[in-house]
């Protein structure tokens, strides 16, 4: 009987941990996940520091060639520069595994970001990928924006042409800079999820 109550209450334990987690999981129109990442600078920051300003976060990798599409051509880089010019925060977060693709150490990052012309508020090597699979990020590219008050408003492609192909980002809604614009406004997103393309986030 003591062996059957013990394994009860591990279960409803486990049942409680487990829901914890689901809940923790970032979800559209719910309260975006808090979480801790030390940037390339050596700077530690944490995603509710940021709570009153619209948050960005990118899921990035230098070697993913979807990525240079976005970063070659300036597209990101100046919707980064945009972006924070409005006093938004754009985090860009690289979830690879160490050694993995793209896996720059902070100073090969530091310069890749400096040749591109990047401009992000800070980036990350998210080296264990906690914060990837708690956002639950798939792609490089993938993003995310977060309204000042910390709900999560959109997730999903930069924007609506799945290529690698530079002279398609021309012809593409980007949804990013359509989100940003509905949030500035005060306006619902009006697309708040698309499916996103790129490289599998390497974890």
């Amino acid at each position: 009987m003591k062996i059957n109550h013990t394994l009860l209450v591990l279960a409803a334990a486990a049942a409680v941990a487990m829901a914890g987690t689901a809940r923790a999981a970032a979800t559209l129109g719910a309260p975006a996940p808090d979480f801790t990442l030390t940037d390339i600078e050596g700077k530690t920051h944490r995603l509710s520091d940021y709570k009153g300003k619209i948050v960005v976060l990118e899921w990035t990798n230098p070697e993913c060639p979807f990525v240079q599409k976005h970063y070659g051509s300036g597209n990101i880089p100046n919707l980064q520069k945009s972006a924070t010019a409005d006093g938004v925060v754009w985090l860009a977060i690289n979830s690879g595994h160490p050694g993995g693709e793209g896996d720059y150490d902070n100073a090969a990052a530091a310069a890749w970001l400096k040749a591109q012309g990047a401009a992000p508020t800070a980036y990350f090597r998210d080296l264990d990928g906690k914060v990837g699979r708690l956002y639950g990020a798939k792609t490089t590219p993938h993003l995310f924006v977060i309204t000042a008050d910390g709900t999560l408003v959109y997730d999903g492609a930069i924007d609506s042409i799945r290529s690698a192909d530079v002279e398609d980002i021309a012809r593409a809604t980007n949804y990013v800079k359509v989100a940003l614009a509905d949030v500035m406004a005060g306006r619902p997103v009006a697309k708040a999820a698309s499916q996103p393309y790129g490289c599998a986030v390497k974890y």
